[in-house]
């Protein structure tokens, strides 16, 4: 393993509600980083197929539309499209991190806020759903579970992930950390509405995202790709249906931030651009090293016999089935009428 390597935060806007346009470009974007010797990219929280903003916006009742049309392209794993982005990732070699709603087989309506990490061989390395929806995100995804508070050893280090608000919570962090986190990632969404952007106490997600990400650097003493999306005109479009109020919200929160941070916790690099771009630099990981003589806080600077702590990474399914050793066979119409013919009834 190499100690310089060549990360990138994808700062984009999603193809918004259209799930097939916006993994497209997510592979374009990472061929193109490829040409630029990038080994790790980060897409945002929900690139796929768009953050849903809506419920910010607009009481329950009035967008039940937006919620089926964002749930039909939310996205199984694995499926075609999860696919198409391992492929990427493995014609080029490239770890991806990438986050995405996504659905499963058993229910038409349960989505989850999922990020993954996928390996340069194209394997997906960690899937990991966010523990606890945040605000009016709640409206939208289910709780996830502890199966993806993971680190995963890579070739190019230990990479771990969190979504948006999941690096506000210490113990989501921290249990990254005592995994030997080196390349910590950080995803969030291009705006976050809690207030009339006019009011003095507007959530800032540039400033949240400024906090967090140089305390999880500094704390854990770890390189952290930050990376926030963006809206663009199909966002508006997709959303055009809402009351003029809404869309002026919308359009005039405050704007999120893509970062790349030191274990220091100060920015290497930033954007905020109104536009598409990769951040791309080059880091070494020797750097996280010396840090940790000062503060160490899953070695010497913590003491084990004073505080606990324990971590469920079992995945929750909604049932278990104990099915018998030969499973009963499918009846078609073929063998009903024979049954019936020879007026033989089945007793279940």
């Amino acid at each position: 393993m190499t100690n310089k390597i060549t990360v990138a935060a994808a700062h984009l806007a999603p193809v918004y509600l259209d799930a097939q346009a916006t993994v497209d470009k997510a592979c374009a974007y990472i061929h193109k980083a490829a040409v630029e010797g990038v080994q790790l990219i980060a897409f945002p929280e929900s690139f796929v197929p768009g953050f849903p903003l809506w419920p910010a916006l607009t009481a329950p009742i009035y967008n039940h539309d937006l919620f089926k049309r964002f749930a039909g392209q939310s996205l199984r794993v694995p499926g075609p499209e999860i696919v198409k982005i391992c492929t990427a990732a493995r014609d080029t070699g490239m770890i991806v991190s990438i986050g995405i709603s996504e659905s499963a087989e058993h229910s038409v309506g349960c989505i989850w806020n999922t990020n993954l990490l996928i390996g340069g061989d194209g394997g997906i390395l960690n899937h990991h759903r966010k523990l606890v929806p945040t605000f009016y995100e709640k409206l939208i995804w289910a709780n996830g579970d502890g199966a993806g508070l993971r680190v995963v050893d890579t070739p190019i280090g230990r990479v771990g992930a969190l979504i948006c608000g999941e690096n506000t919570n210490p113990l989501a962090r921290y249990s990254l950390m005592a995994q030997g986190e080196q390349l910590h990632i950080s995803s969030y969404p291009p705006v976050w509405p809690t207030h009339d952007p006019a009011a003095n106490d507007r959530y800032d997600l540039a400033s949240a995202i400024r906090i967090r990400a140089g305390a999880h650097s500094f704390e854990a003493k770890v390189f952290n790709i930050v990376a926030a999306a963006r809206l663009d005109q199909s966002a508006f479009d997709a959303m055009a249906g809402l009351d003029e109020e809404a869309l002026r919200v919308m359009k005039e929160s405050p704007k999120g931030v893509s970062m790349i941070l030191g274990p220091s916790g100060l920015p290497v690099a930033e954007i905020s651009a109104d536009e598409d771009q990769l951040l791309i630099e080059r880091i070494d990981l020797s750097d996280c090293v010396v840090p940790k003589q000062f503060h160490d806080v899953t070695g010497y600077y913590n003491r084990f016999d004073v505080f606990g702590f324990s971590v469920d990474r079992r995945e929750r399914a909604p049932a278990t089935f104990e099915d018998p050793a030969e499973a009963p066979r499918a009846m078609n119409y073929e063998d009903m009428e024979s049954l019936a013919t020879e007026g033989v009834r089945r007793v279940s």
